[in-house]
């Protein structure tokens, strides 16, 4: 089975529409961004979702003792590190720990060296930590799957494309944002359908 992370949640509508999809995890980006949240309206969304739904929060080189207080004012159950923060950051707190890696044109150099519960993978922009729309290159994602770290696979992915990257890849699970929207921070009905109806056809087709 392929996990699913809707990530850059603004709204409670688009949070219950992923859930009623089957979304197993949430994604809350308290970090610059057009899909930016406050903490008090994530706390919002978060305390009307039932449970087993993994909250994730997403930060950019914020402050350690920052982190675990919207950690803890949100009830997030995972953190997902997506800035330049180093092997010994992310092993600071007591939740499950995404690290998350800009990809080039090559396996992120230390990649080994985090000791986190999952590596997620992520389009390089220049200017940009995530929410690019632009894939890399999904043989690179291949290999990093080899460390035995769970791999979620970002970067790109729409309802057209998802399926082709669950076979090449067989993540742990996949992350889209901006793949199923209709403006940042607003997700589209149709394609949020049409993304998770993919997943579904084409998880199957992986064996192990």
């Amino acid at each position: 089975m392929v996990r699913v992370k809707i990530c850059g949640i603004t709204n409670k509508e688009d949070a219950f529409l992923a859930v009623d999809l089957g979304a197993d995890a949430l994604g809350f980006i308290f970090a610059p961004s057009p899909r930016r949240i406050t903490p008090q309206k994530a706390k919002d969304i978060i305390k009307a979702l039932p449970p087993f739904i993994d909250k994730v929060g997403v930060f950019v080189n914020e402050e350690t003792q920052k982190v675990k207080d919207i950690c803890k004012f949100c009830s997030l159950t995972s953190l997902q590190f997506h800035g330049d923060e180093p092997p010994l950051y992310c092993t600071q707190f007591k939740e499950k720990v995404i690290k998350s890696f800009s990809v080039k044109d090559k396996v992120p150099e230390g990649i080994e060296e985090y000791k986190v519960d999952a590596y997620l993978l992520d389009t390089f922009h220049e200017k940009k930590r995530g929410g690019t729309g632009k894939r890399f290159d999904w043989n690179i994602a291949a290999r990093v799957k080899d460390t035995g770290v769970p791999l979620i696979l970002s970067g790109g992915l729409t309802p057209e494309n998802v399926g082709i990257a669950i076979r090449k890849v067989r993540p742990y699970a996949v992350d889209v944002s901006s793949g199923v929207e209709i403006k940042p921070g607003k997700k589209s009905k149709t394609k949020m359908k049409k993304f998770f109806q993919k997943v579904r056809e084409n998880e199957n087709l992986c064996t192990s």
